[in-house]
């Protein structure tokens, strides 16, 4: 569990680690914000160019929180960094139905939702994380309501405007946990490295 507390002097690659780490969490809650709007300004096929481009950002936010990521037990890691190559390969799989466009696979075929799962569950187990070690309540809540947004979304359960103001809802708890994060002190996130594996 976290810690907030200082074990140790922070060195150069100490904080540049961990401001990538929070600039991955940060750039990640702008572009589902951004996705959120689009999704409820009921954009058509002109806005596609946008939202792919938002989708890729996405996708790069994440690795970057991914990569950066400080975790106590080197299995959570490996395990963190196999799920986004997942997510990497199905992002090739969408890319491929939506003939070259992200948002064109998710617009014709519902089900290509679910390619999204393994880039959720990598930004859940940021938010979890987090939760875990600082009490960061909605990032328990995050871990959970994304994936299964996405099921409801690829079911058609949320369609239209259901499907817009949920995104809007993750949009908006994203937010709440993004503020509560970046303000901490940057040694809470490297905590105590004798602890490493």
């Amino acid at each position: 569990m976290g810690e907030k507390q200082v074990f140790q002097p922070l060195t150069k690659e100490d904080r540049v680690t961990v401001l990538l780490y929070r600039a991955g969490i940060v750039l990640s809650s702008i572009i589902v914000c951004a996705l959120a709007y689009l999704l409820a300004s009921a954009s058509g096929p002109s806005q596609r160019p946008t939202a792919d481009i938002l989708g890729y950002g996405l996708y790069a936010s994440v690795g970057v929180s991914v990569f950066f990521i400080h975790l106590y037990i080197g299995k959570f890691k490996i395990y963190l960094k196999n799920l986004y190559f997942i997510g990497l390969g199905c992002l090739v799989v969408l890319l491929a139905l939506g003939k070259g466009s992200l948002s064109g696979a998710l617009a014709e075929t519902p089900l290509s939702v679910l390619l999204l799962l393994p880039l959720s569950g990598c930004l859940g187990f940021v938010t979890a994380k987090e939760a875990f070690c600082f009490q960061l309540f909605e990032g328990y809540l995050l871990a959970m309501i994304m994936p299964l947004y996405l099921l409801l979304v690829s079911a058609s359960v949320l369609t239209g405007q259901a499907a817009a103001w949920g995104l809007v809802l993750i949009a908006a708890m994203l937010v709440i946990f993004t503020v509560r994060k970046v303000f901490m002190s940057l040694a809470y996130d490297i905590g105590d490295k004798s602890a490493y594996q």
